[in-house]
């Protein structure tokens, strides 16, 4: 014995394979980071495009010039679950529940319980004409004026449908044919809120009060 305290035991070096985590363990890592990311991403998308507000390109003339083609609208889907539709409101809707063929883009006129009549070029609800020169097409003179087509002249709205016309009332297929007639509330996608697209369009989507009703009523 040399009278020296025996050393004390040292641990062992750890390689440096244990002290880093291998390159494919953060690939996976990474790869599962960027998959749960993309999924909750696309149920956000879907929750949000389902119960909120969806997006809608204009094709068609029949709601200038208020709307132009190609125009992109925000369809607030949400407020009419607890709001319902009222005159003036532009919607968007599936003609006769085809939701296999493009949405139709109209503005609401009679809701249920109305009496619609077209007379002279004009449109009357329950006997009151309405003033539409704010949103209907501007003729050369004066506004375009609103004939009855093959659909008949009168209308009875029923409780949970819409009678429906488009502002270019001599381009428009909408209540007035047979192949539209009153719109089912249940295949209405939403209402037209906002235009965000072109931008030198951006706007909020305003609807007309009809103060001759309120008077009448």
């Amino acid at each position: 014995m040399t009278g020296e305290p025996a050393p004390y035991p040292t641990a062992p070096e750890m390689s440096d394979a244990h002290e880093q985590p291998s390159t494919r363990s953060r690939i996976k890592d990474g790869v599962i980071e960027i998959v749960t990311t993309v999924g909750l991403a696309i149920i956000l998308y879907l929750i949000i495009t389902t119960f909120i507000v969806q997006t809608f390109r204009v094709e068609q003339t029949s709601m200038q010039n208020t709307l132009q083609s190609g125009q992109h609208l925000l369809i607030d889907k949400l407020t009419p679950r607890f709001d319902d539709y009222s005159r003036g409101d532009i919607i968007v809707f599936h003609p006769n529940g085809a939701t296999d063929e493009t949405p139709y883009i109209k503005r609401v006129i009679g809701v249920g319980g109305d009496q619609v009549r077209i007379a002279d070029g004009r449109v009357f609800i329950n006997g009151v004409m309405l003033d539409e020169e704010a949103y209907t097409y501007p003729a050369p003179g004066q506004n375009e004026p609103t004939v009855a087509k093959g659909g008949g002249s009168e209308w009875t709205v029923p409780e949970g449908q819409l009678f429906v016309l488009g502002d270019h009332r001599q381009r428009s297929t909408d209540s007035r044919n047979p192949a539209v007639g009153l719109v089912d509330t249940d295949y209405v996608v939403g209402r037209a809120l906002l235009r965000f697209f072109p931008l030198d369009t951006l706007g909020i989507i305003e609807v007309p009060s009809y103060p001759e009703l309120a008077a009448a009523g």
